[in-house]
């Protein structure tokens, strides 16, 4: 497996471990919604932050900066890595 991919399973586990550790309800409801709007699933945000960052904000609404602050947080070192920093960058706009 190659850094990027590394990272990409990294990211999309630290996401799915915060998401759940929220409640299966919600994190339910965002895996139905990206399917539903855009046909994909966390593991494709990688590529497409902007879809995460508009179905987290509509699912957690006012929680949304606490959910990245704990992905971010869980992510540890690699939050200097430079795919992650950009995907985090679209994250946080």
């Amino acid at each position: 497996m190659q850094f990027g991919e590394q990272l990409k399973v990294a990211l999309t586990s630290c996401v799915e471990t915060v998401l759940m550790r929220k409640g299966n309800t919600k994190y339910n409801l965002v895996i139905i919604k990206l399917n539903s709007h855009y046909n994909c699933n966390i593991k494709d945000c990688y590529e497409h932050p902007d879809y995460l960052r508009i179905i987290l904000k509509e699912v957690y609404k006012e929680d949304y900066n606490s959910v990245l602050g704990e992905i971010k947080l869980l992510l540890d070192d690699l939050v200097n890595e430079k795919e992650i920093a950009s995907f985090l960058k679209i994250m946080d706009d």
